[in-house]
């Protein structure tokens, strides 16, 4: 697949596209109309898809990429609106929304193949939850991250979760409390994303990111994402005790003998993910 064509119009009945590029999967967000907010159906699709990826050992790393303006103005306000009338107002489809989008999130980062975000536009509530949720994040110059649910009187609570293991504290709660939009470059700043790149280059830096981690032992890439978010909720004493057993383990794989081999003996390794 061309990096075009992960961008080119699709059927509207689809709402999540999927590509293969090399060994990476590109999943485009397709609601363009709707700027891709994440409805139920699209938070399933989403979750399925990432199931998929983690069981496909062609697929070494993953982008999530969006058509439209927009990369994602989180929750599909109009559906969750529609249960306004439900007996119980709504409260029982609210949960079930919030829970299934949080466990979607979960999954990109339980993941055990990198995932890269490739933001075209704004980014806002679950929108920006999604790119935080990611491992890297590449952005346009033109994209923008807001956590606006203060403004409808919906404070961004899950969205926090992501956002605040991405970006220091106070940055965070000022996104929060005054749900104002932070350009690209500010975003990059305090350390929501990677890379900004020039407008329409977005989606080829991002492929190009997860080709280079693809390149790596998906047995040591696996190994490495799971302790990093692990050791994250540790204290320092129980982090390092938690990595030197990682290390320990690390060390016996085929694929650390192989790789240090190969850096003494100045060769390229070879890979066998184990």
């Amino acid at each position: 697949m061309s990096v075009q064509a992960a961008r080119s119009p699709s059927p509207q009945s689809q709402i999540l596209l999927r590509e293969i590029v090399g060994s990476v999967a590109v999943l485009t967000l397709n609601r363009p109309g709707a700027r891709n907010s994440l409805s139920e159906a699209m938070i399933g699709q989403l979750h399925a898809s990432i199931n998929a990826i983690a069981e496909d050992k062609r697929i070494r790393a993953a982008v999530i990429a969006a058509n439209g303006p927009a990369f994602s103005a989180g929750h599909d306000m109009k559906e969750l609106t529609a249960h306004r009338t439900d007996p119980d107002r709504g409260r029982a489809y609210f949960a079930e929304i919030m829970n299934a989008c949080s466990a979607m999130m979960q999954a990109v980062v339980r993941l055990p193949k990198p995932v890269v975000a490739a933001v075209q536009g704004i980014a806002t509530a679950a929108g920006c939850q999604l790119v935080a949720s990611c491992d890297l994040a590449v952005a346009s110059e033109a994209a923008s991250f807001a956590t606006p649910g203060v403004d409808i009187g919906l404070f961004c609570s899950t969205p926090m979760v992501a956002l605040s293991r991405n970006v220091p504290r106070k940055q965070a709660m000022e996104m929060l409390l005054t749900g104002e939009p932070i350009p690209a470059e500010r975003a990059r700043e305090i350390g929501l994303i990677n890379r900004v790149v020039p407008a329409g280059t977005e989606l080829a830096a991002a492929l190009e990111l997860a080709q280079q981690v693809a390149l790596k032992s998906a047995y040591t890439v696996k190994l490495g994402k799971e302790a990093f978010y692990r050791q994250v909720e540790m204290s320092l004493a129980d982090a390092y005790r938690y990595a030197a057993e990682v290390m320990t383990e690390n060390m016996m794989a085929r694929d650390a003998e192989e790789g240090i081999g190969a850096f003494i003996e100045k060769r390229e390794p070879k890979w066998e993910d184990k």
